[in-house]
């Protein structure tokens, strides 16, 4: 029996399931704090463009580890739920690794999607600067829920 990822890719569908995933992230009520855009290219990527400010500092003047934490799950949750049509996936455990402080400005968090297809999912991700520098890394578990997607406001495919 083909998993969802493969009806996905057999319909043609994915093109419209990306960017109802676009529109579901962007009104998320969560992202109206943050000054941010997702991009799914393809299954198991996903890229957001984020710009950080001094409102996101904590005491001693760089970004605090939340919104660090808020860039990379977002990221390889969104890469994991490319490959995931039908439901709404929760992340169930996330580990991060700080490499550099951020200040303001532009932020790309890519996430990947690395193993698990049918209920538990392994998706990574990366902080890159507006130099190139990685400036942190994740990795999260990830676990298929029993919302279904397009339960969700702001989940619309185009179909």
């Amino acid at each position: 029996m083909a998993d969802e990822s493969d009806k996905i890719a057999d319909t043609g569908g994915a093109q419209g399931h990306f960017r109802a995933l676009e529109r579901l992230y962007a009104e998320a009520p969560i992202n109206q704090l943050f000054d941010s855009r997702l991009e799914i290219g393809e299954a198991g990527t996903a890229r957001i463009f984020f710009d950080v400010d001094e409102r996101y500092y904590h005491a001693a003047g760089a970004v605090h580890g939340t919104a660090y934490f808020k860039m990379l799950d977002d990221a390889a949750f969104y890469a994991a739920n490319s490959l995931v049509s039908d439901r709404f996936i929760l992340t169930t455990a996330f580990n991060l690794l700080f490499t550099k402080p951020l200040k303001s400005g532009p932020v790309i968090a890519e996430g990947r999607w690395v193993s698990g297809k049918r209920r538990v999912f392994v998706a990574d991700a990366r902080l890159v600067d507006s130099e190139g520098e990685e400036i942190a890394r994740g990795t999260g578990t990830f676990m298929r829920s029993h919302i279904p997607l397009a339960s969700l406001p702001g989940y619309k495919t185009d179909d």
